[in-house]
């Protein structure tokens, strides 16, 4: 068997081609240097170095195994410093998921963030709908989701990284784009397009939420589960809608956006882990969330780990 102790003590003597001074730069006497010289040259069975009372050299073999030995021992010192940056969480790879919405700009942002202060994490992007992460992570093909509400399913952790206001799209040429914010019982009997109660059951769960706070009725003209085909009947003036704030990134022409006026006119997105995760790069990866978030002004830091209060997983 060859030692990586053995090679190093070969490469110091072929270097130096002087024992003395490789026992030295080595911080060990000649008699075990030379010792583990012949240990080598014993397990590859060919002489290595030929010595005498005044001369070191190299033989032909030597030479060459020289060549082979450097390499090994600079193989093995990446390999150390790769283990270690995966440990540290410096290398990796995520399965992250994220939903239609949050596309639009958060994630984006967070991976472009990435890109930048974790560029040896690999990030790969599943698009999916909230209660699909949410399986996925249980099911452990997901590292990471960032899903629109928080259900109670150990061993899942979550973390409230944005809140975005809900804000009013409406055609350019209605009657309420004079006013600078809109309220509630402004939609009183105005046509409406809705989100699906059962695909885009978040934002009708939230929407319909203020309309029943408010006592007011719209008038439903349709219902659709993706916020682009929401602009677009919109923009065919077919009605008005309320979208996330992050909506506008879509760049649908005319189409005006107002303020909400209403304190819980909000939508807010999680970040969800499984706690009894082993990947480093996991770690790492919240934190960078964590600290982008809170310096973005974001709503942050707010953990739950699956108490009886939530909804559960159906």
């Amino acid at each position: 068997m060859i030692e990586l102790n053995q090679l190093r003590c070969f490469v110091a003597v072929a270097e130096e081609l002087h024992f003395g001074r490789a026992a030295k730069r080595l911080f060990m006497t000649q008699p075990p240097l030379s010792r583990q010289i012949q240990l080598l040259e014993h397990a590859l069975g060919a002489c290595l170095l030929e010595r005498t009372n005044r001369h070191v050299s190299l033989t032909a073999s030597g030479k060459t195994f020289l060549r082979d030995a450097k390499l090994i021992l600079e193989f093995t010192g990446q390999a150390q410093e790769t283990v270690k940056r995966v440990e540290k969480g410096e290398i990796g790879r995520l399965m992250l998921g994220f939903t239609a919405v949050s596309g639009y700009w958060q994630i984006p942002q967070i991976i472009a963030l990435a890109a930048q202060e974790l560029p040896e994490i690999t990030l790969v992007l599943k698009e999916m709908v909230s209660s699909a992460q949410l399986q996925a992570l249980a099911a452990r093909t997901l590292d990471i989701g960032f899903v629109r509400q928080p259900v109670a399913l150990f061993p899942l952790a979550y973390q409230c990284v944005l809140r975005e206001p809900l804000c009013v799209a409406l055609p350019a040429a209605s009657v309420l784009a004079a006013k600078t914010r809109i309220r509630l019982r402004d939609f009183a009997g105005q046509p409406f397009i809705m989100y699906s109660a059962t695909e885009g059951k978040y934002f009708y769960d939230c929407v319909a939420g203020l309309f029943a706070q408010a006592n007011v009725v719209p008038h439903y003209v349709q219902h659709c589960s993706q916020t682009h085909t929401i602009l677009g009947l919109v923009r065919a003036g077919l009605g008005l809608a309320i979208v996330p704030e992050s909506a506008r990134q879509l760049g649908f022409p005319d189409i005006e956006f107002r303020p909400l006026s209403h304190p819980d006119a909000f939508a807010e997105i999680y970040m969800a882990w499984r706690q009894d995760s082993e990947t480093p790069a996991l770690a790492a990866f919240r934190q960078l969330v964590t600290a982008h978030s809170t310096a973005s002004g974001a709503i942050a830091r707010k953990k739950l780990t699956g108490r009886r209060t939530l909804p559960k997983l159906r």
